[in-house]
């Protein structure tokens, strides 16, 4: 083991940042694999130089590195005991684009959907297409030879590959491509390391019998997708050493599904397709059993697909609870066992309509499906969501047993599928298994997950059991036991059974020659690392007993709510994707600051902490301290893995343990400095705003002097309700909840909300002596949290009713009802009762508009142009719809909603010192690029105050 002032030294010479800390190790422990090795160090290199000096260093202190991009693999392809070696956040570049020969040169940490955002406007595309393409890397497509939806059509990154730039283990940078037979020749006069690779592949894959054993072990010609050890069987059909072969030798194609293990990968250059047909329509069939399914598979890959996949009842019945993904759903009728999606395109909508009719006419032939349903549009778009969401969906299971992946990436030749799945279901019989399937049908690949609890020895047992009798299964069949996730350590250890004993001798015999001193990735494909140890979890451990302060039971605790996440990393697709998450990543691209790093650290700490106070982290603390608590992990993430509401328990039991500042506790209790505030308004508003006096305010309760401070009402709504005109009692009676911000900062808008109610016929009664407790929640002070919580819901519980509503207009605030109120109240069946009546003003009105009992003719006949931007909360708690829906009222009025992401204020987070570049960032991401576009007629609306006011600033 390397010394600690070793790694300090190469630290600073190193070109790029290198970190042995615990946090970094913490993060980098585990991928989206069952597995978790605590590594040495985690680099973040610069440039090609930075990773020749890794490569020099790995082979100096006898350590190895492991090469990662999004860290999404699922069979522990990014983990390790050496140097984890970062590149998605420096190698980001597209360096070339030759549209004439259709090809394009990257580096690793290029983003696929981002790839093919850029290469749209010149009508070509990357074809393979994996479910986490906003987010994975072409680094890991190539090292896994990913393929997705659309193999069927397009192949699998191996077939895509026309040259790669390495880092060879003697630290030599050298570049692979396609040879012609000269160029070969001349590679074998080679005196280096590159010239011994030539000449070991050409002696051995010269022999015709280790070319006829080749053809006989490997999988089927026929599966495109096969990962089986290194892909040898693509290089002996090349015109090397077929004469009647086209296909050009290439070693890029043996780096493919090589992962990582034989050279570290600098630039790639891809070939392109162009794109796909504009018009398309997707056939949803519907089955009552998985058998009846696979018998169609056979029938629908006879017509010219682009898209084969498959889901279980499992996976749609995840789907039922997500808030994200049951929108998706209403193309299904009732509960089948098993949907396929069945994708065609053609350049014609005459074309198209052909081709829908004679598929649906095979499959209503065939008998097997009991309902068809022709997608088309966006409905296209939602159902493959629907199947791309599949693996963090499988994450969303409450408790220790999960769908584990170990099985889930055979593949057997298309005709063989009925039998080998009918088989395959025996088999999980026998072990007493009801598995989950899902995927790519199409490809003859389907995900196949055992539900196993591998917190237990017995479990752990049976992955092993499993693994082994569907390995042999697959070997029954010629298939292959890793169609695209790759070996790894879950299906290293099976190659040798796979391939043969002499294959898999020659698969070491590559290893060695590229990396005698085993410095890349070691522990994968060859001498793998046993498949049932280095797992994420200690094998029968008592588990620890975290006391909460909230209520975390509707994810057995809050170390199983950390657990929830998968490593899947849907919380790192940049800004350029849809959604929010995660706010903080997009402005930073650290780990660190994504919901899947904090779930790690959260993991970690609170499993092998010594602590009594296991909260009491310095590690915690730096992973939550960019968290803006903007809830997009709570319905963006497939698996619901809230580290919003966690982070507000971390600084509860991390204040109990160190105390707070008392800037700190101001920022807390706002809302009664505002309320003493608001008895001299005016004067504190000159103090505001005079640059001395806010220079020293601002210094004083830690505020960035670059930010504006928020100015108090002239009146508060609790003095002007006096003076309010009586509510008539002919309506339904509604209570407007005038939260602590619309009270005392922005009571115009208040009142607004109380004249639109009462014009529109409502009887309103507001409420406005209540606190919401929103700031004392997102800054961790839960005991007086709690006390808010307790008196609102007492006050009430007795007036508010699905008949009588609480109405809010600060999303933050009333939102809480619903969200942290049941986890905070000591009657949380009562807080849910509460909160299920209470309703932000455009959730009622929309739904009461919808319901015909609004007289549009009240409003406004004047035109305007609106651009909406709707809080963080509203986003991940309800809906943008209600807002844009309500604003559709008034005839003239043309509203369209931003997609805008988070705006980066966030309550306090945005105004204190140390977060506000970061802050601004967030909000340069979407939000003001978006707006400083529009003229100046333009109406922005913003319905949360902190919203209103970054955008103010920003």
């Amino acid at each position: 083991m390397p010394t600690t002032s070793e790694l300090s030294l190469f630290a600073k010479e190193f070109d790029g940042s290198f970190h042995f800390d615990k946090l970094h190790k913490d993060l980098y422990a585990t991928d989206a694999s069952v597995y978790r090795k605590l590594p040495l160090a985690v680099a973040y290199p610069n440039s090609e130089k930075g990773i020749q000096q890794l490569v020099h260093f790995a082979r100096t202190i006898n350590t190895s590195l492991i090469p990662r991009t999004a860290g999404t693999s699922l069979a522990g392809q990014c983990v390790g005991e050496g140097i984890v070696v970062d590149v998605s956040r420096n190698f980001t570049k597209i360096l070339s684009l030759d549209t004439d020969n259709r090809t394009v040169t990257v580096q690793p940490g290029v983003i696929r959907d981002e790839l093919n955002a850029y290469l749209h406007p010149y009508g070509l595309f990357f074809g393979p297409n994996t479910s986490t393409s906003n987010r994975c890397m072409i680094g890991g497509m190539v090292g896994n030879n990913s393929s997705g939806t659309t193999s069927i059509k397009y192949g699998v990154t191996r077939d895509k590959l026309s040259s790669i730039k390495t880092v060879l283990s003697d630290g030599s940078v050298v570049g692979f491509s396609e040879l012609t037979e000269p160029e070969h020749t001349s590679k074998l006069t080679l005196e280096n390391l590159e010239g011994k690779i030539y000449n070991v592949l050409y002696d051995e894959l010269s022999n015709q019998e280790v070319q006829q054993e080749i053809r006989k072990e490997y999988p089927k010609k026929g599966i495109h997708r096969r990962n089986t050890g290194y892909a040898v069987d693509a290089l002996i059909d090349s015109k090397i050493f077929d004469l009647n072969s086209e296909e050009p030798y290439n070693i890029s194609k043996l780096l493919a599904g090589s992962e990582g293990t034989l050279a570290f990968t600098t630039e790639i250059t891809l070939k392109l397709d162009p794109l796909p047909p504009p018009v398309s329509a997707m056939i949803a069939a519907q089955y009552a059993t998985l058998g009846a399914c696979m018998k169609d598979v056979v029938i629908a890959m006879k017509h010219d697909l682009f898209t084969c996949e498959l889901m279980d009842d499992v996976i749609l019945g995840c789907t039922k609870k997500n808030k994200t993904y049951e929108p998706y759903r209403d193309f299904i009728v009732g509960d089948p066992k098993a949907l396929l999606l069945l994708e065609l395109r053609d350049h014609t909508e005459e074309g198209l309509e052909k081709q829908v009719k004679e598929l649906m006419d095979h499959l209503k032939q065939s008998e097997n499906s009991n309902h068809q349903t022709v997608l088309k549009g966006e409905k296209i778009d939602q159902a493959l969501e629907l199947r791309k969401a599949g693996l963090g969906l499988l994450g969303n299971m409450v408790g220790d047993r999960k769908a584990v992946a170990c099985i889930e990436d055979t593949a057997v030749a298309v005709a063989d599928l009925p039998e080998y799945i009918a088989e395959f279901d025996a088999l999980m019989l026998k072990h007493k298994q009801e598995a989950v399937y899902y995927a790519h049908a199409g490809a003859g690949e389907l995900h196949l997950r055992p539900i196993l609890n591998l917190k237990k020895e017995i479990d752990v047992s049976l992955f092993r059991t499993i693994t082994t009798d569907v390995a042999k299964l697959v070997k029954k069949y010629q298939g292959s036991l890793s169609g695209e996730h790759g070996d790894g350590i879950v299906r290293g250890e099976f190659l040798e059974m796979q391939i043969g004993a002499s294959n898999f001798a020659l698969l070491k015999k590559i290893k060695h020659t590229f990396d005698p001193d085993n410095i890349f990735n070691p522990g994968k494909i060859t001498d793998a690392w046993p498949m049932d140890e280095s797992l994420r979890y200690e094998v029968n451990r008592t588990e620890p007993n975290i006391n909460s302060f909230m209520n975390f039971e509707d994810s057995e605790g809050i170390l199983r709510l950390a657990e929830k996440c998968n490593g899947s990393g849907d919380c790192r697709k940049t800004s350029n994707s849809s959604g929010m998450l995660c706010p903080s990543y997009h402005a930073t691209k650290d780990e660190k600051d994504t919901t899947r790093g904090r779930a790690n650290v959260l993991r970690e700490v609170l499993t092998n902490s010594n602590e009594l106070n296991k909260f009491n982290s310095e590690e915690l603390k730096a992973a939550f301290d960019l968290c803006i608590g903007c809830k997009a992990c709570s319905s963006e993430c497939p698996s619901n893995v809230d580290m919003a509401t966690a982070k507000a328990e971390f600084l509860y039991q991390y204040q109990k343990a160190n105390g707070t500042s008392s800037v700190h506790r101001r920022f807390a209790k706002s809302s009664l400095l505002q309320a003493k505030m608001s008895t001299f308004p005016r004067l504190f508003n000159i103090l505001f705003q005079n640059s001395i006096t806010s220079s020293l305010i601002k210094k004083f309760n830690g505020i960035a002097l670059e930010r504006s401070l928020p100015l108090l009402s002239e009146q508060s709504f609790s003095k002007l309700a006096k003076q309010l005109p009586k509510s008539l009692d002919q309506g339904r009676k509604v209570y407007l909840f005038v939260d602590e911000f619309s009270n005392f900062l922005e009571s115009d808008i208040a009142i607004d909300a109380y004249e639109l109610l009462t014009g529109l016929g409502y009887s309103v009664i507001p409420i406005h002596h209540l606190d919401s407790a929103r700031a004392l929640i997102s800054k961790g002070f839960l005991e007086e949290a709690k006390i808010e919580v307790e008196q609102n819901i007492a006050a009430l519980k007795d007036l508010v009713s699905a008949e009588h509503p609480l109405l809010g207009i600060e999303p933050s605030a009333i939102l809480g009802f619903r969200d942290e109120y049941p986890r905070l109240a000591s009657d949380s069946e009562l807080a849910r009762k509460l909160g299920a009546s209470c309703f932000l003003i455009e959730e009622f009105l929309s739904a009461e508009a919808a319901l015909g009992r609004i007289d549009v003719a009240k409003f406004t006949k004047e035109e305007k142009q609106i651009k909406i931007h709707v809080h963080c909360h509203q986003k991940s708690l309800s809906t943008q719809k209600v807002t844009f829906d309500l604003l559709n009222l008034p005839a003239n009025y043309k509203p369209t909603l931003i997609p805008s992401g988070c705006c980066g204020m966030a309550g306090s987070f945005g105004y204190e010192k140390e977060h506000y570049n970061v802050s601004m960032n967030i909000g340069e991401t979407k939000l003001f690029p978006a707006l400083r576009k529009l003229d100046a007629e333009t109406l922005i609306a913003a319905n949360g105050t902190s919203c209103r006011h970054q955008i103010l600033d920003g």
